[in-house]
């Protein structure tokens, strides 16, 4: 059975005068799949990811997210994706309830929805108690655990996740990876970034960039075949090596 592609692009390219930030990248991703995009600092991830989510319009080239055209439709591509920084996205100064009701709102979601989502919400996270807590309040894996639960909230296409798991104990990352599981078995394709290479090995296919162009796309064992590698800290190092540029 042919597989629903939610990403494409063909030959997007980005450049800020003279310098080519991204150079000329073709590749799909499928439903429901969790897509790893690497690359060290510098190779152009981030500048790429930007112009999926429809922050940044592409020098030429072209792109599809969700159906949508990254050059035209970007307004449309904003509410169809979640997003997550490892900055958590998460407002402080706002009760754990209030920030889930802002994204909802921000997504269009309607009130009695929210209301119902919400308890479901911090049923499943064990966070009934915390309804009224601040955000500046939780630790900090319990903040990252919200984020990602926020940003599909909305039940997105897509979910960005870019360095999610940055500064967090390894017990609570495995927990994280289980939500990510769980949001790819009910149908949303995550997109993310790390810069734990034992994380890639947990993707369904991994990229990676170097210097602005893609130089390796496959699952993670196909990767540690092609390189001879045993794991995918080698492969990536041995990409990284050709690196000629750095931030």
């Amino acid at each position: 059975m042919e597989r629903e592609i939610v990403i494409h692009t063909e030959e997007l390219t980005k450049r800020f005068g003279n310098f080519t930030a991204v150079d000329r990248i073709s590749f799909d991703v499928y439903k429901g799949e969790v897509f790893g995009f690497l690359g060290a600092n510098g190779a152009g991830k981030t500048t790429a990811m930007r112009m999926l989510c429809g922050l940044s319009r592409p020098t030429s080239g072209t792109g599809t997210v969700a159906g949508y055209d990254i050059s035209r439709q970007y307004e449309k591509i904003k509410s169809s994706i979640g997003y997550m920084s490892q900055k958590f996205s998460l407002y402080e100064d706002l009760k754990v309830w209030e920030n889930i009701r802002l994204y909802a709102g921000i997504y269009g979601m309607k009130d009695k929805e929210i209301e119902r989502k919400t308890a479901e919400l911090l049923e499943r996270l064990h966070f009934t108690r915390e309804r009224n807590a601040m955000v500046r309040s939780l630790p900090l894996g319990w903040k990252q655990k919200l984020a990602f639960s926020v940003s599909i909230f909305h039940d997105p296409a897509i979910v960005f996740l870019d360095e999610p798991t940055g500064g967090v104990d390894p017990y609570t990352r495995r927990q994280f990876w289980e939500m990510i599981y769980e949001a790819a078995d009910r149908g949303i394709t995550v997109f993310v970034t790390t810069h734990y290479m034992d994380e890639a090995e947990y993707c369904d296919r991994v990229s990676i960039m170097v210097d602005g162009r893609i130089d390796a796309l496959d699952t993670p064992a196909n990767l540690k075949a092609q390189f001879g590698a045993e794991s995918m800290d080698e492969v990536f190092r041995s990409l990284a090596r050709k690196a000629e540029r750095s931030e």
